[in-house]
């Protein structure tokens, strides 16, 4: 059996959710999630838990019994408390401006990339100086957060020579020792 598949998932006030034949619909005070599941795996709603049982040991219905617990407890977690993603730009001369929807990236290329950022999704950046810029984002949605910030980290991933580019704050960039370093 599934570790994470067969562990019960407690329903915390003020979240609310509807399962309707292979719908997953959770909703709370951040917004609305929906999840469609597939028939190999059920799941049932007793006494403020949720547990999740699937059909079959196959391979694939094994596998999937984790899966949609984990979809379930991030739509859960999303609507009552939310996700946060911070992300620094490091290098010389690299700025970060937020305004509305739209976040101004100025990378090091001969014009400023401006990327529109989706309405679930509420992006602010901070720039304080002395210090890289900072970019946060934070949705209910931690599929799309995930996917935005991955798409913001595209546009200039971290070199591993003098670490420059855009990073997820406190993540380790390995470096590498340039050319003088094996002259001797």
């Amino acid at each position: 059996m599934s570790r994470i598949g067969k562990a019960p998932i407690t329903i915390p006030a003020g979240v609310e959710i509807l399962a309707e034949g292979n719908y997953v619909k959770v909703k709370g005070k951040r917004g609305e999630l929906s999840q469609e599941m597939v028939d190999s795996v059920s799941l049932h709603i007793e006494n403020n838990e949720i547990t999740f049982t699937r059909k079959s040991d196959a391979p694939g219905d094994r596998s999937k019994h984790g899966l949609y617990r984990a979809l379930v407890q991030n739509m859960i977690t999303g609507v009552s408390e939310g996700f946060k993603k911070e992300m620094e730009i490091i290098g010389v001369g690299y700025r970060a401006n937020a305004v509305g929807q739209q976040l101004e990236l100025s990378l090091g290329f001969s014009h400023a990339i401006i990327l529109e950022i989706p309405s679930e999704v509420k992006v602010s950046a901070n720039t304080e100086k002395g210090k890289a810029p900072v970019v946060t984002l934070e949705s209910h949605d931690k599929q799309l957060l995930g996917q935005v910030a991955a798409k913001i980290r595209s546009l200039r991933k971290p070199e591993p020579y003098k670490g420059k580019g855009i990073r997820f704050v406190g993540e380790e960039i390995r470096r590498k020792a340039g050319k003088s370093a094996g002259k001797k």
